[in-house]
């Protein structure tokens, strides 16, 4: 099984000076001109950083932090460099309502994360983009269960085609989501009406996460975990098989400026 490792931030985390970026990432945010793409993309790169920081027991200082670049793939998948060079990571990242988490595991796995508001989704956006089997699962589902588990499908999906490293480029029917057979049962025979059913508890330890997995056209198959708090989803999938995901802890120092 693979140990993978998750850390989040939100706005409110992220310094408001620049320098814990280097030229070239300060060159990439004076280029982007609309107020909301300018916080995501700082948020998704401070929540990055500091996440591999932690993940290789380094210092938070923006010193260190300058070090750390994240650069895109061809395929626009993120790349990280340590000091000019390839680091030995791989990572995804996901933001959302301005909260951004980043998954961090060895170089030789496949990876991917999402973070989801679960919000009420229209038929014809489940009828476009969800297969047979996963329209059925909703349909069964309790009503107030509904957007809860729409999302954790989408939200699976969009995990699963970041660890494929195509992201939504492919048909979002090339991939089905399957919750395990404790939770499928739950969702088709209203159990969701009770206060312990598993899509409507409110999960508030951090690593308390559930599993699930993903199918592909090509016959691969991705292993996961995802977990609800308060009006969020959280889903994480890697290959190989990963232990249930690791919150990382926060550098020390990491707020403050050299």
């Amino acid at each position: 099984m693979t140990e993978v490792y998750w850390l989040e931030q939100t706005e409110a985390d992220v310094p408001a000076t620049n320098d814990w970026l280097d030229e070239s990432e300060a060159a990439r945010l004076d280029s982007l001109h609309i107020a909301k793409r300018r916080r995501d993309w700082r948020l998704g790169r401070w929540t990055a950083k500091l996440a591999i920081a932690a993940y290789r027991n380094l210092s938070g200082d923006f010193l260190t932090l300058r070090d750390v670049e994240i650069r895109p793939a061809l395929s626009g998948a993120p790349e990280v460099f340590f000091a000019g060079q390839p680091a030995s990571v791989t990572i995804s990242l996901s933001h959302c309502h301005g909260v951004a988490m980043c998954a961090v595991a060895p170089s030789s796995v496949a990876l991917g994360c999402d973070l989801e508001i679960i919000e009420a989704r229209s038929q014809s956006f489940t009828a476009d983009y969800f297969t047979a089997e996963e329209v059925r699962l909703v349909a069964h589902a309790c009503a107030d269960d509904r957007s809860r588990l729409l999302t954790l499908l989408w939200s699976g999906k969009e995990c699963a085609l970041k660890a494929l490293r195509v992201g939504l480029r492919f048909d979002t029917r090339s991939v089905v989501v399957s919750l395990d057979d404790m939770e499928r049962r739950s969702a088709e025979d209203g159990a969701g009406r009770e206060a312990d059913s598993v899509l409507t508890l409110q999960v508030h330890g951090a690593n308390r996460w559930r599993p699930f997995h993903v199918r592909c056209c090509g016959g691969q198959v991705f292993h996961g975990w995802w977990q609800s708090t308060e009006n969020l989803v959280r889903t994480l999938v890697a290959a190989p098989s990963p232990v249930p995901p690791i919150l990382l802890e926060v550098p020390a120092y990491s707020a403050h400026p050299e």
